[in-house]
């Protein structure tokens, strides 16, 4: 049975469920949602699909997952892949994935939002300076964790990279200059050479360019 996963291509959470999903090599498909069309406030999506408004979203026959690094994680243990090779790498897959979503994919998210996607007299200022100056403490910790290192966790690709990278690969300005950070320019090349990999807007449905 085919795989769906609902998200948008503008989302770099449901990115990082998509991107797991399609190097797993599972059988999966993307269902598009129109979440600047205000699809997730509707009371049908969050009464049929995902009671918290949000994507991306999991359906895998009868189980229906959300967040993304509980998607990530059902992904590494169906299909092997991703997940660490012993307890010890788990849980440090783990604590990265739990850092990624509170301290850079938070921030990076908001942050990309309040610069590009609202209009122009709506921008926050203030606030996005101090979002910044968090996203510049987070790149720091992650650049110096990977110098002299291929991957976050061990000696392969698993679910910390694949959470960490998730906003990492977009267009949109929001602070983030990857010749500004070395070590991380580094691995996002080390990761998109991996045979499968996709840019968000060409993995999934969805972008800005849709509602020029």
């Amino acid at each position: 049975m085919t795989i769906q996963l609902y998200c948008f291509g503008e989302s770099g959470n449901a990115y990082k469920a998509a991107l797991a999903l399609e190097l797993s090599g599972l059988d999966w498909e993307p269902v598009k949602v129109d979440f600047f069309g205000g699809q997730t406030r509707q009371p049908d999506y969050r009464e049929q699909i995902n009671n918290m408004g949000e994507a991306p979203v999991m359906i895998d026959g009868d189980l229906r997952l959300t967040q993304s690094g509980v998607i990530q994680d059902y992904v590494a243990e169906k299909s092997g892949k991703f997940g660490g090779r012993d307890a010890t790498e788990r849980r440090e897959i783990l604590r990265w994935v739990l850092w990624d979503n509170h301290k850079l994919s938070s921030v990076a998210g908001m942050t990309r939002f309040l610069m590009n996607f609202l209009p122009e007299d709506k921008r926050p200022a203030e606030v996005i300076g101090f979002n910044q100056g968090r996203l510049k403490a987070a790149y720091a910790v992650l650049n110096d964790h990977l110098d002299s290192r291929d991957w976050i966790v061990g000696d392969d690709l698993t679910n910390a990279d694949l959470s960490c990278c998730g906003y990492l690969y977009y267009p949109e300005p929001f602070g983030f200059d990857r010749s500004d950070w070395p070590h991380i320019d580094a691995w996002l090349t080390r990761l998109s050479e991996t045979p499968g990999w996709k840019a968000p807007y060409d993995l999934m449905p969805g972008s800005p360019a849709d509602r020029a």
